[in-house]
């Protein structure tokens, strides 16, 4: 099953405004963050208790943000991620931004099972005694944390946006792209540097951005001004035409209100009038028959 099938059929379950879901999410982290500390511990990503009956773990390890002790810088990070967030929703789509996201996590989460059988591996039987794995990956379930998913959405942005410019320490203007470069080279060199646990907990978390990158080159170095245009477009279109469109992809749903700029063909091989857009005219599977595809 292709891309283009998996969106059509489970694009309608897509999280709208994910950013924002996320950004309550580690608002609610921070607030057990501060009140009660001891509590984190319970809610990580640690497979060990995990495989011990701890399943809530797989879902709760979310809550956990990134740290930081300055009020402050906590809620210019939150505003930050919140707003590059919803602009990649916004340009990309919200199943294409849900999959990216939603990647990420299940990436570090496979991780952090692939950490543990690597640990056992290389450490062998002196983890088995005096609890000895229990204390262990206890220690480096914080390892696991949304600090890298939000690195992979910083980088994903300085992709897509690589010419827009951001105040550095709300002074100096800097492009963004210069910015990912040296997040990049940051990244690159904790990994080198970093321990066991880092290692594993920086590659399963930025590897949806390879990933999706990769098989989406299409997606990348998008003119800001061409995203302006395309929002008066869509404004204009539904002012003269009170919403109506004249096209739709019979895979993605887009309509030239979406994607102004999107070409949008009917399928000669295809029995019946489907129409798609470029992006899927060349790799739909053809209907054949009534009902099929």
């Amino acid at each position: 099953m292709n891309m283009s099938r998996f969106e059509r059929k489970f694009g309608k379950y897509a999280v709208r405004n994910l950013s924002l879901v996320l950004v309550c999410c580690y608002a609610v982290g921070y607030v057990i963050k501060f009140m009660v500390p001891w509590m984190e511990i319970f809610l990580s990503l640690d497979p060990y208790a995990i495989l011990h009956g701890q399943v809530w773990r797989l879902v709760t390890w979310v809550f956990i943000p990134p740290s930081s002790s300055n009020i402050f810088l906590v809620l210019l990070m939150l505003y930050f991620y919140c707003s590059i967030g919803t602009t990649l929703e916004r340009t990309w789509g919200t199943y294409r931004y849900n999959v990216y996201i939603f990647g990420g996590m299940l990436f570090t989460i496979l991780g952090s099972f692939l950490m543990m059988g690597c640990a056992y591996l290389f450490m062998g039987e002196r983890m088995l005694y005096d609890g000895g794995a229990e204390i262990f990956f206890r220690a480096g379930s914080l390892y696991f944390s949304t600090f890298y998913i939000n690195m992979s959405i910083f980088l994903a942005f300085a992709a897509t946006f690589p010419d827009v410019s951001v105040l550095l320490m709300f002074i100096i203007p800097i492009k963004v792209k210069w910015l990912g470069v040296v997040y990049a080279v940051m990244l690159f060199f904790s990994f080198l540097q970093g321990d066991f646990f880092m290692r594993f907990a920086i590659a399963s978390s930025l590897l949806n951005f390879v990933v999706f990158f990769l098989s989406s080159r299409n997606m990348m170095h998008l003119n800001p001004k061409q995203i302006h245009r395309r929002q008066e477009f869509k404004r204009d279109i539904r002012r003269n035409t009170g919403g109506i469109t004249k096209h739709k992809c019979a895979i993605c749903g887009r309509t030239e209100v979406d994607s102004p700029e999107m070409q949008f063909r009917f399928c000669s091989k295809c029995d019946g009038n489907y129409e798609y857009c470029e992006e899927h005219l060349y790799t739909h599977m053809h209907v054949k028959g009534r009902g099929n595809s």
